[in-house]
Formats: structure tokens, C-alpha cells, sequence
């Protein structure tokens, strides 16, 4: 007997959600399915509020940062990446979830699911063309920048432990990498 998954559309989520079938649950709809998202430790939680903090000090009305919210790829279901560098004004954002085009660039705080957010997270977000999107690499003290979304993939992913990094989008702009680490 062969199984089939059902594959839950970002509008079924949303009813889920409203419905209140979802409350309490840590979740997030990935490429169909609805998946249970990693418990946080402290450390966590504490690097992706350290880096918001950075860039909200840094972007200023540059940019608007959400942390740990959700964010709309309408083919590819609704992830909740730990920081969304998204096109101001927030108000653009009381209706919706930014989605691909609002996008500057997309952060994951890694701490236990380093391969993961190196290999699905980075598929999910390359297939739907986020065009900058950084790992924070927690135990090996190191951010992994990923560029260039073609086929489903990133065509440029490097390793960076020291420095300064320049967004795609906000070119004048130098984001400290040591600051990001924590």
C-alpha cells in the first residue's frame, strides 16, 4: 500500500490557525507539510535577540526586523525564520507576512539544526528566490552566507567568522560579523 502525505496549502494553514487547531504548538507550514520547529535553549534565543537588537541600532528606517515570525512563500508554505530583514514601512506588513519580494535578507540562529538550515531551509528559501540568506553557525562560531538562488539552490555559499558583510540589498551598509556571533 503506498502512503501519501497531504500537502496543506498556505490558505488550510491559516484556517488551522483561526480555528485555533494550532494553538500552542511551535510549528510552521515547510513545502506543504506542517512541521514541529526545534525546542529553543537559551543560547538561542539569546543570539537572534542580540542580532536584532544590531540591526534594528544599525538599519534604522533602512529596514524593519522581525524575529521569530513568520514570513509567506506562496509555494512553499510559511517558515519562521529567526530574524526577517525585511522593506520598510512595517505598516506594509499589518495585512501579510512579508514575502519573497519584501525580503532584504532572511537569518537562521543554528545551535542543533546546523544541517538542516544548511540543506532544507537554504532549498526552501533558494526555491523561492530569496536572494541573501545567513546561517548563524552558534557552535562553531561562524555565519554562513548564502547567495545567488538558481534551480533550487544556492550558487554561492561562504564561511565567515571575522569582518564585515555587505547585504545585497543595502549595499551601503557593513553588517560586523562579530556582532552577529555574539
Amino acid at each position: 500500500m503506498t502512503r501519501t502525505l497531504t500537502h496543506w496549502t498556505i490558505e488550510d494553514y491559516h484556517r488551522m490557525i483561526a480555528s485555533g487547531l494550532l494553538a500552542g504548538r511551535q510549528v510552521e507550514l515547510i513545502d506543504g507539510q506542517i512541521v514541529d520547529m526545534a525546542p529553543e535553549l537559551p543560547i538561542h534565543r539569546a543570539t537572534y535577540r542580540r542580532g536584532v537588537k544590531y540591526l534594528e541600532a544599525l538599519l534604522g528606517e533602512h529596514a524593519v526586523i522581525f524575529s521569530a515570525a513568520p514570513i509567506t512563500l506562496p509555494k512553499h508554505g510559511e517558515p519562521q525564520p529567526d530574524i526577517c530583514v525585511a522593506i520598510p514601512p512595517e505598516s506594509r506588513y499589518d495585512q501579510r507576512h512579508p514575502e519573497p519580494e519584501d525580503i532584504y535578507w532572511l537569518i537562521e540562529v543554528s545551535n542543533s539544526t546546523l544541517a538542516y538550515d544548511l540543506d532544507e531551509k537554504a532549498k526552501l528559501y533558494a526555491k523561492s528566490g530569496i536572494q541573501d540568506y545567513w546561517v548563524l553557525d552558534i557552535v562553531n562560531t561562524q555565519l554562513w552566507v548564502h547567495r545567488n538562488p538558481h534551480d533550487g539552490d544556492y550558487k554561492s555559499v561562504v564561511r565567515v567568522s571575522t569582518g564585515t558583510l555587505t547585504p545585497l540589498a543595502l549595499p551601503g551598509i557593513a553588517i560586523e560579523v562579530a556582532r552577529l556571533l555574539g
